[in-house]
């Protein structure tokens, strides 16, 4: 494969008045997978032992939302636009029939567009990710990753106290800097004001019956990490009792970051899902 995430060249495509930053990998001919990025994150932020390894067997396409790292436009507040923008962005690109990997902001994001009926959704994963109305501690979580003073923020926030989830933490953090040339910009208030609006607003949205989770008829991956502070693990199970297609996995001694804590065990997990 000689496209990767470290290697492949940033492309545009507009949208109104909005340019999307995208990064392409993998086979030109498959399903292809798209990923929707977490809070704060840009394309950079992915790890690339995920994405490249998913790439082996299928096209997938990373990309920044409206306002995110070099996409133009501006971030909304709530989670219905940013589907819409994301919307907007898999129809500019005539993908077609899509499998999409939402991860935590992004697995709000897939869940609605998996409800409606713009962009034809095979399957879907869903990673350290809520439900509409679910349980999330965001800005507590973040302001105690934040005082902490680590090496990445992400460390405190992605990854149990244990030695082990530290230490893969850590070769998380080595991996993502494997790119040196043409990186996303680090993200600024500007992104994470109304990210933290609409993950606030998407849980605090009650959903009671579960409407939106019983609309998803498509099969469904979940996963998630034992000890995720961000959004307790609950939230997977409410997703997986919800949904009429979905499969569970949690991961041990693992927090919001459990995808990457075991990136060749969920890359094998996602393959065995997405070709079933």
């Amino acid at each position: 494969m000689t496209n990767t995430l470290e290697t492949a060249v940033t492309q545009y495509v507009k949208v109104g008045e909005v340019d999307f930053a995208y990064r392409r990998m993998g086979k030109s001919e498959g399903t292809p997978l798209v990923l929707l990025q977490h809070f704060t994150g840009t394309m950079d932020a992915w790890d690339p032992s995920v994405v490249d390894a998913l790439a082996v067997e299928r096209p997938v396409i990373v990309f920044n939302n409206a306002g995110v790292g070099t996409s133009s436009g501006s971030v909304p507040d709530n989670v219905q636009k940013m589907s819409t923008d994301a919307e907007d962005f898999v129809q500019a690109l005539g993908l077609g029939e899509v499998d999409l990997l939402g991860f935590s902001l992004g697995g709000f994001i897939a869940q609605v567009i998996a409800t409606r009926d713009r962009v034809k959704v095979r399957k879907l994963i869903i990673a350290g990710s809520a439900p509409k109305g679910g349980e999330e501690h965001l800005l507590q979580v973040v302001r105690e990753a934040f005082a902490r003073n680590a090496r990445d923020v992400r460390l405190p926030l992605f990854f149990t106290p244990s030695d082990a989830s530290q230490q893969a933490g850590a070769a998380f953090l080595d991996r993502s800097l494997k790119r040196i040339e043409s990186r996303d910009p680090e993200s600024g208030e500007n992104i994470s004001n109304p990210q933290a609006a609409a993950i606030i607003g998407w849980c605090a949205e009650q959903d009671a019956s579960h409407e939106l989770l019983k609309a998803i008829r498509q099969p469904a991956l979940i996963v998630h990490g034992s000890d995720d502070t961000m959004f307790p693990s609950i939230n997977a199970y409410e997703m997986f009792k919800n949904m009429s297609r979905a499969t569970l996995i949690i991961y041990p001694d693992s927090g919001h970051g459990a995808i990457f804590q075991y990136a060749d065990t969920f890359v094998r997990h996602v393959q065995i899902f997405l070709t079933a």
